[in-house]
């Protein structure tokens, strides 16, 4: 009887694995925090000087993770100067250096001066990945005692002027550095801890791929780590689909140290570079070490999801008006079994909803009543199936697998609208798979959910695919086997020529071709077991900076799908007149105009829209989410690693 009490017992005297994990890190960052006087002495030149430092030692047979406690210093040193102190001379953020002490302010007067004295860079080779020149004041160095000066004044890590990374983000970026996962909540920083991970990578000579979950947060993060890199004399570039980007530039941020771009992208140029002739010819030419951003939403959530490289299919363009003209005369003439079967549908969801109450029933006295409910429902059943019967069902469709087929009936049906006697002789056998495919775009897929009509790749319009996962557009994609074209035919816009699978891998199996893999998320634990077993990758969890104050809330169930919009802009309209701002999420770009039509029209409140349609404001609409009074109705393209800041006055007046 005493054996169950000894696990309890043991993890109460020792803790916890995880707990155990952090203590062992907490005592690494005792040893970075009694370097950090010695190392903000440094100039910026001397912790410039610091990365071929390290380097030789890797090379003269130090190890890395002997090396921990001075590496991480200096990189927290250089984080802290290069993002946040150095925007004092940045002119978006309006830094008042009359604050500063006398001596200070001279020495800022005189940075200053050199800053108007020094000419902007070109990008090439220096800001990868972007078009805009590297302003002077990115890049002059500044004087020691001026940083301090800053530091005494302005004490707290908190932007635009610290970024001093705080302990349990060194402990993240240690968790990376051993291909672990780090759990972090969100509003920890995981922007700030991935670049420390990098740079102990760096200094072993071993690139490193940060995937994120967008194009957007691609350039935003690569950006922002920007000068953190350039004070350790590294280059970070970013990749974009090539609509995006050059091949030419992005063959020269493949030469970076630190690369960001999408899972999708990463996946894309692995593919490309398969079906190259050269090996000179291919650009990702080594997988060292990936750091995964919302790793969940990545390897468990797309770990099956394939990337596919397609090429033309056919020599001659089929028949997709034919395929789209037969559809929509199938579609008009099964509405009447479709109307007829959700009766029936509904009927025998009641049956078994009724043996749910039957069952769980609390109040027993209520069973009889309950049982002739059902009773009748299944008397009327039998009379629903029969007048369904009398109509004809010339397709089925299987919505939770986005499938359709073509009955008998269909088939016969279609050939007799058509004209001919048979699909499948000559010429015609081609048409039953593309009338499938046209029924598939008819009935499965829905404009504003998996798709937009907007500008391509050709700057004409066309069908546009929605990523469900995020919520953006994937412009140049196409799906497969015909059903893009069928779309295309279903939107009237034009088709263009089909495609096929030329080359394809999983997302799963191709993080599998790293040599080391890490991650970061906020939610993580509860998969931890598919981590370890899929991936081999343990998952560490990082206590919080400072306690969780955040409150949440219960999901709210109601009866009706109006009475929950109603709700919810009643809620919207509640919020926003205490000048709260407020993020309003939907899954996708319909629901989230009809949330816009009807919060204008019952309390007219001012708001911005963030989804597919609008993605090229998403910076300025994210921007200015954070306002007094602010509302933001988006898709779940405002979800993972978007950053809402609070507007200063925001604290303030709330």
């Amino acid at each position: 009887m005493g054996v169950p009490v000894i696990g309890p017992l043991m993890v109460k005297i020792l803790g916890t694995r995880n707990q155990r994990m952090v203590k062992r890190y907490l005592r690494l960052v005792d040893q970075i925090n009694d370097r950090e006087a010695a190392t903000r002495l440094l100039t910026d030149a001397q912790l410039r000087a610091k990365t071929d430092e390290f380097r030789a030692a890797v090379k003269g047979g130090t190890r890395p993770v002997d090396m921990i406690p001075e590496v991480f210093a200096v990189a927290r040193e250089a984080m802290d100067r290069a993002v946040g102190i150095r925007n004092i001379f940045n002119p978006h953020e309006k830094f008042d250096p009359s604050r500063l002490p006398d001596a200070a302010r001279a020495l800022y007067e005189e940075v200053q001066a050199e800053i108007a004295a020094t000419s902007a860079r070109d990008p090439e080779g220096d800001f990868l990945g972007c078009e805009s020149p590297t302003e002077s004041w990115q890049f002059v160095d500044i004087p020691v005692e001026l940083y301090e000066a800053v530091r005494e004044l302005l004490p707290e890590s908190r932007p635009p002027f610290r970024a001093r990374p705080f302990d349990v983000q060194l402990i993240g970026g240690m968790v990376l550095s051993e291909g672990r996962i780090a759990e972090m909540k969100t509003g920890e920083g995981k922007t700030i801890v991935a670049p420390l991970a990098c740079y102990l990578a760096a200094i072993q000579d071993k690139q490193v791929h940060v995937v994120t979950v967008n194009d957007y947060l691609v350039q935003r993060d690569r950006d922002w780590v920007f000068p953190f890199f350039r004070a350790l004399g590294l280059r970070v570039g970013a990749i974009h689909p090539f609509h995006m980007q050059p091949p030419d530039r992005k063959a020269a941020a493949y030469q970076c140290e630190v690369l960001y771009g999408t899972t999708s992208e990463f996946g894309f140029d692995y593919l490309r570079d398969n079906m190259k002739l050269r090996t000179e010819d291919q650009v990702q030419k080594r997988h060292d070490f990936a750091i995964v951003d919302e790793v969940d939403s990545i390897l468990i959530d797309e770990a099956r999801t394939p990337l596919i490289i397609s090429g033309p299919a056919h020599a001659t363009k089929p028949r997709y008006d034919l395929a789209d003209r037969l559809a929509r005369h199938l579609v008009q003439r099964q509405r009447e079994w479709d109307a007829a079967n959700e009766k029936v549908e509904s009927c025998k969801m009641e049956i078994s909803g009724l043996e749910g109450d039957i069952r769980n029933a609390r109040d027993r006295e209520k069973v009889p009543a309950l049982k002739q409910r059902q009773e009748e429902a299944r008397e009327r059943l039998p009379k629903l199936e029969s007048e369904r019967d009398r109509f004809t069902q010339f397709y089925e469709v299987e919505l939770d697998k986005k499938k359709a087929s073509l009955t008998h009936d269909g088939i016969a049906e279609a050939q007799r609208t058509a004209g001919v006697g048979s699909f499948y002789v000559g010429d015609n056998i081609d048409v039953p798979h593309l009338l499938e495919q046209a029924i598939r775009a008819h009935v499965v897929y829905q404009r504003d959910r998996d798709y937009v009509v907007a500008p391509d790749e050709d700057g004409q319009m066309g069908v546009v695919i929605v990523d469900q996962n995020t919520g953006r557009k994937m412009v140049g994609r196409q799906w497969s086997d015909g059903l893009h074209q069928a779309v295309e035919a279903k939107e009237g816009v034009r088709i263009k020529d089909e495609t096929q699978t030329m080359a394809t891998i999983t997302i799963q199996n191709f993080f599998k071709t790293y040599k080391r893999l890490a991650g970061m998320t906020g939610t993580a634990d509860t998969e931890a077991t598919e981590f370890h077993e899929i991936y081999g990758l343990d998952v560490v969890s990082i206590p919080t900076n400072v306690p969780v104050v955040r409150v949440d809330r219960n999901d709210l169930v109601f009866l009706s799908v109006k009475d929950k919009w109603e709700a919810i802009v009643d809620e919207i309209k509640a919020l926003h007149d205490v000048g709260r701002p407020v993020l309003v999420g939907t899954t996708s770009v319909e629901k989230s105009e009809l949330v816009s039509r009807m919060l204008t029209q019952k309390h007219g409140i001012k708001h911005e829209v963030l989804n597919a349609k609008q993605h090229e404001r998403e910076a300025d609409i994210v921007a200015g989410a954070g306002r007094l009074g602010a509302v933001m109705i988006a898709t779940n393209m405002a979800g993972r690693g978007t950053d809402i800041k609070l507007a200063s006055y925001t604290n303030e007046e709330l």
